[in-house]
């Protein structure tokens, strides 16, 4: 009798729970395969930890083949799943496509950054949900002070040390506690301007830091970010974000240079291609975390809305305590529908507390209702990680103890630039790559408000792959130099380059080519210069007319214009038929460089020119923070 073939979508909190729990209870009984974009688990609570230098971003990440020796690792990302046929299709890493055939399916794909719709936010601003993301900040940060201690201008100055976080739940606050420490070490090697510090702005509408812990907790942490030097500002949002600032609800504009967004999450949008009911767009299941009329579909984590028998009526929020457990029920309750042991028993949980690092020996921490501060809560938080990590224990309390004694590493690394990490993507864990395979390309796994961009890397839009369907090579929707602007609704318009070099200083579009080098475009080509002072491109205002145009030489191949090669009345392509004899070719001139052929002659090297597929080179591009319209208790949910 054949093995049955379970599907886990997922490898987070709830995904790599349930692959582990189920790898226990089969003993070998069935076939486990485990689907994620990564081969390894990532604990995300000390993901600001990596960002402030204090964790080796290895750290805080699991190997899946090391910790689950007996679950099938499958590298890739749902695309589609057939529930009538029982097959899910996923892309590789590397754009090659594969089919898996399931008895059992548990869904666990997490979720991604929450949008919403304020002009700016998705062209200037980074989320804070993956590695990539906590990498570049890292950088930034870093070259942000590095280039403040530098400048002879007190505006820029300012501006480069000025940070803007907005959202002020889990991560949000973690964020802002860690990066003014990180900030501050790093002005004492870099001293600023006479009078200048490191600035840091904390953002949310709701009238208080963490709004869904209890007052007290709150109180803590709000008091010990406003003595650290944060700016903390309750109940107030954000109108635009610029390239050079942001505009709030009161109309102060703050020049800045980093946004960094942490409104919350949204389910991944693979969840509302099934077509199945949703619940504020999260997989609606019972309380055995088994779909309704589907028993061979399971969902957990924050996909899945689990009904809280705690607070009859409501869901359990989308945090990582909850995934943690989800996974654990979700897969005994697969294990007992293929008869492998166990019964099905509802999700039901016992509040435990929560801890949030605020960096240092600073913590606020609620263990079992017991409300701690200052040291004891530090202890208590570093103690509940270290027992929560599945792996890396060891090595997390080394780089703990190290950061202790000696000082942190502030150096720019380069990794991972501003265009790898876009706001509104359907895969924060993975950077993107210039050329890299699309990411769920399918249509119907990007429906919704605020569905991620199709052409998350450089497709074109079409899902096609690298080189596939593009126009002219452009960069993907959403990256610099794409044209595109993006709304809270998930829709792309077109924008032209005027409107693009709005809100930067001359009103131009500057381009961030060197004057010498002309840029690639379509089919070969230079793109038109548009740089101050720079030569006009061709087909502009005061430039040279192009061919085709009036005014302009006749392109070839058209009326009145030379002839192309190989049509009537132009000169017959080689190895045609009536024209010269291609090289290398029969009764042909050799090739140079080919036997009996002339010597190559030494040719000047070319500077190197970037891809086509890869966005100019040159500054990243400054972010500014954004408007929060979501209601307060959903704000930073599934970020603890």
């Amino acid at each position: 009798m054949s093995r049955p073939r379970i599907v886990i979508v997922g490898a987070g909190f709830a995904g790599y729970r349930a692959a582990r729990t189920l790898a226990r209870r089969t003993r070998g009984r069935a076939h486990i395969t485990l689907l994620n974009p990564t081969d390894y688990f990532l604990y995300l609570p000390l993901l600001p930890q990596v960002a402030a230098g204090i964790l080796e971003p290895r750290r805080v990440t699991v190997s899946l083949s090391g910790t689950l020796p007996h679950v099938r690792l499958v590298l890739g990302e749902a695309d589609r799943i057939d529930l009538d046929e029982r097959t899910l299709h996923y892309t590789g890493p590397e754009g090659d496509g594969g089919t898996l055939t399931y008895d059992r399916l548990v869904i666990a794909a997490g979720s991604v950054n929450k949008l919403l719709p304020v002009p700016g936010v998705a062209e200037h601003a980074h989320g804070f949900r993956g590695l990539p993301e906590a990498l570049y900040l890292r950088d930034h940060v870093t070259r942000q002070v590095e280039l403040a201690a530098a400048a002879e201008d007190p505006e820029s100055c300012a501006a480069r040390c000025t940070f803007v976080v907005v959202g002020a739940g889990y991560t949000g606050t973690e964020v802002a506690a860690h990066g003014q420490m990180f900030t501050d070490a790093q002005a004492r090697k870099h001293p600023l301007r006479q009078g200048m510090r490191p600035r840091w702005i904390l953002l949310d509408v709701a009238p208080r830091v963490l709004p869904e812990m209890d007052d007290k907790l709150s109180a803590t942490a709000d008091r010990v970010l406003r003595q650290r030097g944060v700016d903390v500002r309750m109940g107030t949002s954000v109108k635009e974000a610029l390239p050079d600032g942001v505009v709030l609800s009161d109309g102060e504009f703050v020049e800045t240079r980093t946004l960094v967004w942490c409104v919350g999450v949204r389910p991944d949008p693979l969840v509302e291609s099934l077509g199945l009911p949703l619940e504020e767009g999260r997989l609606l299941v019972d309380p055995h975390l088994q779909v309704p009329g589907r028993p061979e579909l399971f969902a957990c984590g924050d996909a899945a809305a689990v009904p809280d028998l705690e607070k009859p009526g409501s869901y359990t929020p989308m945090t990582a305590q909850h995934a943690w457990r989800h996974g654990k029920v979700a897969a005994e309750n697969v294990a007992a529908s293929l008869g492998l042991g166990g019964e099905h028993k509802p999700y039901r949980h016992r509040d435990l507390g929560f801890v949030v690092d605020l960096g240092g020996a600073k913590a606020a921490a609620n263990p079992l209702g017991v409300a701690l501060s200052g040291v004891l809560a530090g202890a208590v938080t570093r103690g509940y990680h270290l027992a929560a990590m599945p792996g890396n224990r060891v090595r997390v309390a080394a780089d703990w103890l190290l950061d202790a004694v000696l000082p942190r590493q502030a150096v720019q690394l380069g990794l991972v630039r501003s265009w790898s990490v876009p706001l509104d993507t359907s895969s924060p864990e993975v950077a993107r790559v210039p050329g890299g395979p699309g990411r769920r390309h399918e249509a119907s796994a990007r429906s919704g408000p605020g569905a991620a961009v199709r052409a998350d890397t450089y497709d074109g839009g079409t899902g096609a792959g690298p080189g596939k369907g593009r126009a002219g090579d452009e960069p993907a929707k959403g990256q610099p130099g794409s044209g595109v602007k993006l709304s809270g609704s998930g829709a792309a318009e077109r924008r032209s380059e005027t409107e693009l070099a709005k809100g930067r200083p001359g009103g131009e579009p500057a381009s961030t080519w060197p004057a010498d080098k002309p840029a690639k475009g379509p089919l070969g080509g230079t793109r038109a210069r548009s740089r101050p002072g720079g030569e006009p491109a061709e087909g502009q205002p005061g430039g040279e007319p192009a061919r085709n145009q009036p005014g302009g030489e006749p392109a070839e191949g058209q009326p009145g214009g030379e002839p192309a090669k190989s049509q009537p009345g132009g000169e017959p392509a080689r190895n045609q038929p009536g024209g010269e004899p291609a090289r290398n070719q029969p009764g042909g001139e050799p090739a140079e460089g080919q036997p009996g052929g002339e010597p190559a002659r030494s040719q000047p090297v070319p500077a190197p020119q970037p891809p086509d597929d890869q966005p100019p080179p040159g500054p990243d591009i400054a972010p500014g923070p954004v408007k929060r319209s979501d209601a307060p208790d959903h704000s930073a949910k599934g970020d603890s």
